[in-house]
C-alpha cells in the first residue's frame, strides 16, 4: 500500500521533478560550453537540492495525511460526509463542487424514494384493511352453506385472509416503524387461537391433532407470535395428507410444531427461509409464494426468538420456535 502511494505521488510530481532536472542540466551545460568554472553552479545546485529534499519531505507528509483523510471519507456513507478537505488547487474546487452536486442529488433521490415508499405502504395498508370487510361478509354468508362446495370456499377464503395478513406483515416489517408490544403471555391461548383457524381443514383432511396444554409463559408480542404460529400451521396442514400435526413444548422453552407431511428435499433445507424461495414442493404446488417462512424468520428475529426447521422427505417436517430470550430492554 505504501509503495503504491509513493509511486502515485511520484507520478503526480513527475513534471516538477523533470523540470528541475532539466533546468539543472541546462545550467551545467551552459557553464560547460562557456568554459566557466563548474563549481560556481554546482554549489548553488547542491543547496537547491537540499531545500528540494526538505520541501519534498514536507510535501510527501502532507500528501500522505490528505490521502488518509480522503480514504477515511471513502469508507463513510455519502450522507454522513459533511466537510471535505481544504481545496489546494482549482481541480480540487471543481471536484468538490461535483461531489456536492452529487450529494444533493442523492439526498433528493432518497427523499423522493422515501415518499413514494410511504405512499405505497399507506395504499396497501388501506387496501388490506378495506378488503377485510368483503372477506368478513363472505365468511358470514358461507357459515350457512354447510356443503362440500361451501366448505371448500371457506378454505379458499381463509387462504385469502392469510395472504392479506402476509401483505400487512411484509409492509410493517419494512416500513421502519413497529407496533411491537412485549408482555408476559400465556402460550396456550395463542396456540389454541391459531389451531382454531385451521380446525375446518383438519376435519376435512381427516388429520389428527396431538396437542396437550403447554403451561408456559413467554415474553413476546402476542399478535406477531400468533402470525408466526399460523404460518407454520398453514404449511403443516397444507403439505400433510395423512397422519397429523403435533404441537408440544421442548426444553427449555421451545415450541415444536411437527407434521407427518411430504417433507422437504435435503437440497432445499438451507434455503427455506430465503425470500421467494419455494423449493421443489413449491414448484410442484404452483401456489407457494416463498414468503411465509421468510416472514417468520424476520418476525422471530425482531421478537428476539429463533426459528429453525428440520425435515425428511416423506417423513414430515418439524419447526422449532425457540422462545427463550436473550437480554431485551422492555420499555
Amino acid at each position: 500500500m505504501k509503495t503504491c502511494f509513493l509511486k502515485t505521488y511520484l507520478r503526480s510530481r513527475a513534471r516538477v521533478i523533470t523540470l528541475s532536472v532539466v533546468s539543472a542540466a541546462v545550467f551545467l551545460l551552459t557553464f560547460y560550453l562557456y568554459e566557466l568554472p563548474l563549481g560556481a553552479v554546482l554549489y548553488p545546485l547542491a543547496v537547491c537540492a537540499v531545500f528540494a529534499v526538505i520541501f519534498a519531505a514536507f510535501d510527501l507528509r502532507r500528501a500522505r495525511l490528505r490521502h488518509n483523510e480522503l480514504t477515511r471519507l471513502c469508507r463513510m456513507p455519502g450522507a454522513l460526509i459533511e466537510r471535505m478537505p481544504e481545496p489546494r488547487s482549482l481541480d480540487d474546487l471543481d471536484y468538490q463542487a461535483i461531489i456536492a452536486s452529487l450529494q444533493q442529488e442523492q439526498k433528493q433521490l432518497a427523499t423522493d424514494t422515501s415518499l413514494r415508499y410511504s405512499d405505497m405502504v399507506d395504499y396497501y395498508t388501506i387496501w388490506a384493511h378495506q378488503i377485510k370487510t368483503p372477506i368478513a361478509a363472505m365468511r358470514l354468508i358461507l357459515q350457512n352453506e354447510d356443503t362440500p362446495a361451501g366448505r371448500q370456499l371457506s378454505d379458499e377464503l381463509q387462504r385469502i385472509e392469510q395472504y392479506v395478513e402476509m401483505v400487512l406483515a411484509f409492509m410493517r416489517l419494512d416500513s421502519g416503524s413497529s407496533d411491537y408490544l412485549f408482555r408476559e403471555q400465556e402460550l396456550d391461548p395463542i396456540v389454541r387461537e391459531a389451531v382454531k383457524k385451521f380446525s375446518g381443514q383438519f376435519i376435512r383432511k381427516k388429520l389428527r391433532l396431538y396437542y396437550e396444554p403447554l403451561h408456559a409463559r413467554v415474553l413476546t408480542d402476542e399478535k406477531w407470535l400468533a402470525f408466526v404460529i399460523e404460518q407454520v400451521l398453514s404449511n403443516a396442514v397444507k403439505y400433510t395428507n395423512s397422519g397429523g400435526v403435533t404441537i408440544e413444548l421442548e426444553a427449555p422453552l421451545t415450541l415444536c410444531i411437527r407434521d407427518t407431511g411430504i417433507g422437504i428435499a435435503p437440497e432445499d433445507l438451507p434455503r427455506v427461509f430465503e425470500k421467494s424461495y419455494t423449493g421443489y414442493n413449491g414448484r410442484s404446488d404452483k401456489k407457494a409464494s416463498g414468503i411465509g417462512l421468510y416472514l417468520c424468520r424476520r418476525v422471530c428475529t425482531n421478537l428476539g426468538h429463533r426459528i429453525e426447521l428440520s425435515s425428511s422427505l416423506e417423513l414430515g417436517t418439524a419447526v422449532r420456535i425457540h422462545l427463550e430470550r436473550d437480554e431485551l430492554e422492555v420499555e
